[in-house]
């Protein structure tokens, strides 16, 4: 790891009212360098919104492909050893970069999540602090056989990885970040932070509220898809422990 590491930020974007606050946030970072790459994957409303950011952002337009394809695309044209997904909806608070990066120089991480608190469609807290921090991998690992642990828009992981695991699978609509720390899970040393670095927005036109049947069975059929090498991961990692 270099002694001050570029970060790419990509910022997936669909019609979403809310972008150029996010966009705002990760322009706000104390930690400067960075890239911002925002993804427009088809919109055809509030691409307005973007217009004055154009010189400060890399913006790229695609065609409708979901939230994983715009991610890849993304991972790819991204120039940073780490790299940061911030949905649309969300707000990075000030200095969420600098404190990954400090804490993943330190610690030797590959990937990092945070905590964060929930904020409503007028920016107000509340909820406060409602992430879940698991200390060990071993209870990483179990609760990845049930739900996802980890918010997307908290991470920051070193881009190498995506190189073992693979893109964000484009079959996924709703759960691509549920799979992909599944595969990660495999490679990775995965640590999460106790403060709170991100405002996450819930909203009446979130993805996770309008299909929320078809998140609940891409969920269903990834436990299935992944049992086995998640009870493979746990029985290694009993076994290390009891070794050490």
């Amino acid at each position: 790891m270099s002694d001050r590491p570029k970060v790419s930020i990509i910022i997936p974007f669909y019609n979403c009212e809310y972008v150029n606050q996010a966009i705002e946030s990760a322009l706000n970072q104390t930690y400067q360098h960075i890239e911002i790459i925002v993804v427009d994957d088809g919109s055809s409303m509030h691409k307005q919104l973007i217009d004055p950011y154009l010189p400060l952002v890399k913006y790229v337009y695609k065609r409708n492909g979901g939230t994983a394809t715009a991610l890849n695309r993304g991972v790819g044209l991204a120039t940073g050893e780490f790299i940061a997904w911030l949905s649309s909806d969300d707000l990075f608070l000030p200095d969420k970069i600098a404190k990954q990066v400090s804490h993943m120089k330190h610690s030797g991480a590959d990937l990092v999540y945070t905590n964060f608190s929930l904020i409503d469609e007028n920016n107000v807290v509340f909820r406060e602090h409602v992430g879940t921090r698991l200390k060990t991998r071993l209870a990483f690992l179990k609760h990845l056989q049930n739900n996802c642990p980890i918010n997307g828009s908290t991470v920051l992981v070193k881009k190498a990885l995506f190189e073992k695991t693979g893109m964000f699978n484009p079959k996924l609509k709703y759960t691509q970040d549920y799979d992909m720390w599944m595969r990660m899970a495999r490679y990775a040393r995965i640590e999460s932070m106790e403060e709170t670095l991100l405002y996450y927005r819930k909203h009446r036109k979130m993805g996770s509220v309008v299909h929320s049947d078809e998140q609940q069975n891409e969920i269903a059929s990834l436990k299935k898809r992944y049992e086995r090498m998640l009870d493979e991961l746990i029985i290694e990692e009993q076994r290390r422990i009891l070794e050490t």
